[in-house]
């Protein structure tokens, strides 16, 4: 079996179903993802590079293959994930760059070719952040942005271009791909009571019972004051003056061809609003879901809600994403099928029992199968995550079957 399924993922949210499809023999894999994260330290860093997109998620999704019981590949892991200690200064950052290069503590492990890349990188930074001391405040920067951050400025601040390089450092056999051609953009959005929210950063804290509404992708950050403006105006004025300040962004075409090529499109479940629907947003993106050879095109329902999706049924997360393809009632078959945990927790995305009747939804089939991880005495977070195999499994079954009803 030769699979290549193409999906539209975040950091963490699919990064179960990423490992089952990896792990699944004859499956190529291809991430889409945008960059629009900017909370606490990324945002921090977006500030500090103007310019840049936001690393995180896609340091995020080079974690997906590595196993930390092997020693090479958990020193990969603890520069990716090694939080800098409050009252980090230029010079301690160049300790740790130090300590990677002379193989010590938790890098002691990392093989020649990543440890040179890694440490070339983050001097970049480095000198960087030695000609420019102010406007950064290390605390809490995860390592790999950082690596992330020199690969950009060394690539002539191609984010693209370091996506690809950082992708090789770490020896990912995802192709991970963001949605765009580089361009900044800045995340914003309304609620249903007219309330702003007025980043990535805020969209995805914890919130009020109200739903979001709307959502913008901005040309510009909201500083403190422009928020505040906006807030003194009624919603609908508020509405349309975000509206004219949208970014203009483009495609990726290597992530169109990925979408265009795939045999099956998953979108992945996460947090939506940051995550899934900007992306969707990408001109391009829709057609290219309409024009793949793709056989299904599966949309993969949450199995806990996040703080974004308050209010919001699993039918109601299918409509949002039709909506921001333009396609609201499916008429270009952009959501083939529809797959959803079998029993849904309390916090879970509802859904109504008469969608599982019909088993259908704005013209997509419903299928439910076995897809929580179980309950882990050892691993108590497990619960609410997709099981990386029974989910790859029944996504691959949906494929397959489509397929066959294709070819008769």
């Amino acid at each position: 079996m030769n699979v290549a399924v193409t999906m539209f993922s975040g950091g963490r949210g699919a990064a179960g179903i990423a490992r089952g499809m990896l792990g699944t023999p004859g499956v190529g894999l291809s991430l889409v993802v945008n960059g629009y994260d900017n909370g606490l330290s990324t945002g921090a860093l977006r500030r500090y590079l103007p310019g840049m997109l936001g690393p995180s998620d896609f340091r995020k999704n080079l974690l997906l293959h590595l196993d930390p019981a092997d020693p090479a590949q958990a020193a990969a892991a603890a520069v990716l994930e090694q939080r800098l200690p409050g009252g980090t200064t230029p010079a301690g950052l160049t300790a740790v760059i130090e300590a990677i290069a002379a193989r010590r503590g938790p890098f002691a492990a990392l093989p020649e070719a990543a440890r040179e890349a890694v440490t070339a990188d983050l001097r970049v930074f480095a000198r960087r952040l030695a000609a420019y001391p102010h406007g950064l405040d290390l605390a809490d920067c995860a390592l790999g942005n950082l690596v992330f951050a020199g690969a950009y400025l060394r690539l002539g601040r191609d984010f693209n271009a370091a996506v690809d390089a950082c992708a090789r450092t770490f020896g990912s056999p995802v192709r991970l791909l963001n949605v765009t051609n580089g361009e900044n953009a800045f995340l914003a959005a309304l609620r249903r009571d007219g309330s702003l929210l007025a980043d990535e950063a805020d969209i995805v804290a914890p919130q009020g019972p109200g739903v979001i509404t709307d959502l913008f992708l901005l040309r510009e950050p909201l500083g403190a004051r422009r928020r505040a403006e906006l807030e003194a105006l009624p919603p609908a004025w508020t509405r349309e003056v975000l509206g004219r300040e949208r970014a203009e962004v483009t495609p990726s075409p290597r992530a169109l061809e990925a979408i265009r090529d795939a045999d099956l499109i998953v979108y992945g479940p996460g947090t939506p609003h940051s995550s899934l629907l900007p992306s969707y947003l990408t001109p391009g993106v829709a057609d290219a879901v309409a024009r793949s050879r793709a056989a299904a095109k599966v949309f993969v329902v949450n199995t806990r809600s996040d703080h974004d999706i308050r209010g919001l049924s699993a039918p109601d997360l299918v409509d949002r994403t039709l909506a921001y393809l333009g396609d609201p009632r499916n008429g270009r078959r952009l959501v083939t099928h529809v797959l959803s945990h079998r029993t849904s927790a309390p916090d879970a995305p509802a859904v109504p029992h008469g969608v599982l009747d019909r088993g259908e939804w704005a013209g997509a089939r419903w299928v439910t199968a076995d897809l929580e991880h179980p309950a882990d005495p050892k691993h108590p977070g497990r619960p609410g995550l997709h099981h990386p195999e029974r989910t790859a499994e029944a996504l691959l079954a949906i494929r397959d079957e489509a397929a066959l009803a294709r070819a008769q």
